[in-house]
């Protein structure tokens, strides 16, 4: 057994991985729930902003949208917090799936430009302007892309992992 794998065996065979895994009937449902509603806020105020960018809600302010931005901190902690609690339930099933990091990097991709169109767009003195607007609209047709590869790639991890694990292994 490799050190990962007895560090991957330790973590599920903790309280709390069993606790998410089942011995409660309500822990898993409610961490997925909470992961499910985080991810609405995040990536739907997230698409609400740059379908805004790209042209859709025209009376309604850029400067505005900014006051979103504590409610989609919000979310992400929330979901920090929760894919962490869902990760330490299955180690192997996330560590060992390819689609896990995929996920993760559209995720800090997808944060990134959260911040950029915040920064270079929304707080800007005129972010109505022509030049300002045109560079909204690439980074927001980016930033949709990569919340609908989040989105994805979250509901495609239940279908693709090799490993489960929980006591041995489970090669498909």
């Amino acid at each position: 057994m490799t050190p990962i794998e007895a560090a991957f065996d330790w973590v599920e065979q903790s309280p709390l991985s069993m606790w998410v895994r089942g011995e409660s009937m309500l822990a898993f449902p409610l961490i997925l729930s909470a992961h499910t509603l985080g991810m609405g806020f995040l990536a739907g105020i997230s698409a609400g902003i740059d379908l805004r960018l790209l042209g859709l809600a025209n009376r309604v302010p850029l400067s505005a949208l900014a006051k979103f931005y504590p409610v989609m901190w919000l979310a992400l902690a929330l979901n920090f917090a929760s894919g962490s609690l869902l990760l330490i339930g299955y180690p192997y099933k996330a560590f060992t799936n390819p689609v896990f990091y995929v996920k993760l990097t559209l995720i800090a991709a997808a944060v990134y430009l959260v911040v950029r169109i915040r920064s270079q767009i929304l707080l800007q003195p005129d972010p109505d302007a022509a030049s300002v607007l045109r560079q909204g609209r690439l980074l927001a047709i980016t930033s949709l892309a990569c919340w609908a590869g989040v989105i994805c790639a979250g509901r495609l991890l239940a279908y693709t992992y090799t490993w489960l694990r929980v006591g041995m292994p489970n090669n498909f």
